[in-house]
């Protein structure tokens, strides 16, 4: 008879560092574009897979010195290679067993929408960004998205759908959302990447996590985040829902402020960003996604995307990270008495002030 602890030992056996698996009723309530039962309308449980980031990985973002090893090994390592070998396995006990397995790897954000929150992706075309950007400074409400495909027939979702892998890891008890919108687990906090499974086998699912909370609201996030992506409590932007009959709040991130800042850091933490894109007296208009002020005009915008689609184009599915402030402040906080990184590692992370170039 297949149980949860059969699946679980298989997927720890065949490299995943943390299962959890939650009932597919939790996800009542979310947005049709977000729900993955629309998918899979006969799957009774969702089967959540942790792998951890290694720390190492964002030691010469941290350093100032070297940038590449995090979208390597932290987001194309796991994403395109490590996870899918996991689901497969895990899939084929499933599936050796007489049940489906919908197996659901982390894309990477390609294509139109974002596995992370439903939002649109990294591999948009200039004019769709913005039309995306103007979306984001008029939306309503938190749930909406630029929908670039059109549904079947009335009353269906539009594909391509993707659900939250944020919420999805609650679901299965894995962590909680932290104020700045990462997941964060007991074992890792946020240095992780998850993926999932969707089967009509029946299982026993995982209590959702009510330990001691992971989030300190210390807004270290919102301190050392480059862009000033993350509102901090007093601005009253939050996101509220409810899942599994638990209220989870975290801060309304402006993602594309966010996407672009993770693409090229800024002025100040990324040396590979020429004179000529943020210096205004060379006709740079880096300034308008340095500053909480929207663009003047649709042009600004246009120029702004098109100096970053020259100079780190986004087409090549994972771009290279140059900044990871809010994770690594979350890390450096987490490290310390009382957080639940305390005492993984025999040297902190964080030895000295975060760098920052003169310029």
């Amino acid at each position: 008879m297949l149980t949860s602890e059969i699946i679980m030992q298989r997927a720890l056996e065949a490299g995943a560092d943390v299962c959890g698996i939650g009932s597919m009723d939790r996800f009542e309530g979310a947005p049709p574009e977000m729900d993955p039962r629309y998918l899979f309308p006969e799957a009774k449980s969702v089967i959540g897979f942790v792998f951890r980031i290694p720390r190492g990985v964002q030691r010469g973002i941290e350093e100032g010195t070297q940038f590449y090893q995090y979208p390597s090994m932290a987001y194309g390592g796991i994403n395109e290679i490590y996870a899918p070998a996991v689901l497969y396995r895990v899939g084929k006990l499933l599936e050796d067993e007489g049940y489906e397995a919908f197996l659901y790897r982390n894309t990477g954000a390609r294509g139109v929408v974002s596995d992370m929150d439903g939002s649109p992706g990294n591999t948009i075309s200039p004019e769709e960004k913005i039309e995306a950007f103007e979306h984001e400074k008029s939306k309503t409400s938190h749930h909406r998205t630029v929908q670039y495909t059109v549904p079947v027939e009335e009353g269906k979702v539009a594909p391509d759908l993707q659900f939250s892998f944020r919420i999805a890891a609650v679901v299965c008890g894995l962590g909680e959302i932290g104020w700045s919108k990462m997941l964060l687990t007991p074992q890792f906090g946020p240095l992780q990447r998850v993926a999932f499974l969707f089967t009509n086998a029946e299982l026993e699912p995982d209590p959702i996590y009510d330990g001691e909370p992971l989030c300190r609201k210390c807004m270290a996030c919102v301190r050392e985040c480059p862009g000033g992506c993350i509102p901090g409590p007093k601005d009253g932007k939050t996101v509220k829902i409810t899942v599994a009959g638990k209220e989870i709040e975290w801060a309304d991130i402006d993602m594309w402020r966010c996407y672009a800042f993770y693409t090229h850091g800024g002025r100040y933490y990324n040396p590979f960003v020429p004179k000529e894109v943020f210096d205004e007296n060379e006709g740079g208009k880096l300034d308008v996604l340095e500053h909480r002020d929207a663009p003047a005009d649709e042009q600004s915008v246009t120029d702004v995307y098109g100096k970053l689609e020259e100079y780190f184009p986004t087409w090549v599915g994972y771009n290279m990270a140059k900044c990871g402030g809010c994770i690594r402040g979350c890390v450096s906080m987490l490290e310390k008495p009382g957080g639940c990184l305390h005492g993984k590692f025999k040297n902190p992370l964080r030895t000295q002030p975060p760098w920052k170039m003169d310029r």
